[in-house]
């Protein structure tokens, strides 16, 4: 471009270029999935395929194309591609580890949301969880139930003389297993 005209200050040609380069990426992108879709549409009626199945490659390869043409656009800026895929991933299996931790507390408030609505057990009722269909588990008297636990007071080693003990089960195991349920009596 210098050669053609020398006069000119070239400071523009850059940014132009790179201007000229994202629209001609994206161009290429729009006339690309209008393509694909149309292949994709036309595949589906020869070969009588489900709805569900067309409407999935359309989704599918409009990702793909468009996440293509992301990937040049940030080439062009000088934003390689392992390092970009390097972050995505980095916070991908971040975000999956956080998650997976607190998950279980999670499950937890909401399983103690659910008991609070549901009422299948109130304070003061002796509860049992079986184990496997009619085998003895856990089981005791209800004393506290908080977002996290459902505090029981064991009765089954008071009986045979020594010190009750407290239990502490985490509510979603209330709605894992069965539990028997012995309402406090109402005077």
């Amino acid at each position: 471009m210098k050669d053609l005209f020398p006069g000119l200050d070239a400071s523009w040609i850059g940014p132009l270029t790179l201007g000229v380069q994202i629209v001609l990426i994206i161009f290429l992108a729009v006339l690309l999935r209008a393509l694909v879709h149309r292949l994709i549409f036309r595949l589906g009626e020869v070969r009588k395929l489900p709805l569900e199945l067309v409407i999935a490659g359309r989704r599918t390869s409009t990702f793909l194309i468009f996440g293509s043409a992301v990937l040049l656009i940030l080439e062009r800026f000088g934003v390689s591609s392992m390092v970009f895929w390097s972050a995505i991933t980095g916070f991908v299996t971040v975000a999956a580890v956080a998650f997976f931790a607190a998950w279980s507390v999670l499950s937890n408030i909401f399983c103690a949301a659910l008991i609070y609505i549901t009422r299948p057990f109130r304070l003061h009722d002796r509860i049992e969880i079986l184990e496997n269909g009619d085998k003895a588990g856990l089981g005791g008297e209800v004393l506290d139930i908080n977002p996290i636990y459902t505090t029981l007071q064991e009765t089954s080693a008071a009986d045979a003389g020594g010190q009750p003990s407290r239990l502490k089960v985490p509510n979603s195991l209330f709605f894992q297993r069965i539990i028997r349920v012995r309402p406090c009596d109402e005077a």
